[in-house]
């Protein structure tokens, strides 16, 4: 008789649920956002439309490199259209301007995308792994932990201002290691300002931060991570796997944890 072990993915350090936050607009309360996020240890995405530096509202690009480090920037577009009723061309040159600026700026490839005014369609989904965009989140809230059926039509657990510290404390109470969980906020940091409500986020980073069982994530570093993990090569008698990818993945094994580092071959116990 054969026996097969149960080999599950595992976020790194072993871990199985991630957090990840998402914000638009580049608006100047990200200073303060950011502060909060580094101060709990919390991470995210910062979607920019980099057309709009000429607003003084908004964050300019000498201060980008240091505001955002730790954190992901990413695309909005070039200026905010809303891209479903625009021509598949123009819709084009909005990511692409917007990504080449972007990267000009921060010196890494930018890869990441939120449709501007949630607006998008099939053609531009199936148009944007072309632009080297390697994801997109929609609005909306789900009030769910799953992992993203479709990267291009990401969809987030909750906006800031819809059941946060109720799904928070749902999200912490979650303990089936089997399973792979991730909490998604979204929202713009210049909300906080209006609604008077800079508490909340504070509550809310202080109660979920600093986390033995939680993974604190960018959005590409969640896409590249499960990519690594698609790509072990296991043996057919689940005896050892090998990693071609360039980052560490963690899998558990028959109920024991493994690093498997980049590039290397390991053999289960």
């Amino acid at each position: 008789m054969i026996y097969l072990k149960t080999i599950y993915t595992c976020f790194p350090g072993g871990k199985h649920k991630v957090l990840t936050m998402s914000y638009d607009d580049g608006k100047l309360a990200d200073r303060k956002l950011i502060s909060i996020f580094n101060k709990y240890g919390i991470r995210g995405t910062f979607h920019i439309n980099s057309g709009l530096f000429s607003d003084p509202e908004r964050i300019q690009k000498d201060e980008m490199v240091k505001l955002y480090e730790g954190h992901e920037v990413a695309c909005h577009t070039l200026t905010h259209p809303t891209i479903e009723r625009c021509p598949l061309p123009l819709v084009a040159r909005q990511v692409l301007d917007d990504r080449r600026e972007l990267e000009g700026v921060m010196g890494y490839p930018v890869r990441g995308l939120s449709y501007p005014n949630g607006s998008y369609s099939k053609e531009i989904k199936d148009l944007l792994p072309a632009l080297g965009i390697e994801y997109s989140r929609v609005v909306g809230s789900t009030d769910a932990f799953g992992m993203p059926k479709d990267y291009y039509e990401w969809q987030s657990t909750c906006h800031h201002n819809h059941n946060l510290m109720k799904n928070a404390e749902s999200f912490a109470e979650l303990f089936k290691t089997q399973y792979l969980y991730m909490m998604y906020v979204w929202g713009h940091s210049y909300e906080f300002d209006r609604d008077n409500n800079w508490d909340m986020m504070e509550e809310f980073c202080k109660f979920i931060g600093g986390r033995e069982d939680t993974w604190y994530a960018t959005n590409i570093e969640i896409v590249d991570y499960m990519d690594a993990a698609k790509r072990l090569q296991y043996s057919v008698y689940d005896t050892f796997v090998h990693n071609p990818s360039a980052i560490s993945v963690w899998i558990e094994v028959a109920g024991k944890k493994y690093e498997v580092p980049a590039g290397k071959t390991i053999k289960f116990e």
